[in-house]
């Protein structure tokens, strides 16, 4: 992959984040600040930003979500292809929320 590819991949990606999250800090903050897995001033900042604002800042080359979660177990619940695959979701959302009431404390 060459790396304007890459960039605009990038680019791209950042767009397509930074609209969701706008849209979820809309429909419904509390749950978007577990979903996204940011504080409540970044939903404020987020939610102010205007269209051209977000274009700006999507047009970085700095990717603007990242891979939030270490803990090995929420990686098996979120891959696990088995029977109980709702249930495995579910374990992981309450695992990843729990950690997101201990990083705000």
């Amino acid at each position: 992959m060459k790396a304007n590819e890459l960039l605009e991949q990038i680019r791209e990606a950042n767009l397509s984040y930074l609209l969701l999250a706008k849209q979820l800090i809309n429909e419904d903050k509390a749950e978007a600040l577990i979903r996204l897995g940011i504080d409540e001033n970044t939903a404020v900042l987020l939610d102010q930003l205007t269209t051209a604002q977000v274009l700006r800042i999507a047009a970085s080359n700095m990717p603007m979500c990242s891979i939030r979660f270490e803990d090995p177990t929420v990686w098996k619940l979120l891959s696990d292809h088995g029977k109980d695959r709702a249930i495995s979701g579910m374990h992981a959302a309450i695992l990843m929320a729990g950690r997101s009431a201990k990083t705000e404390v």
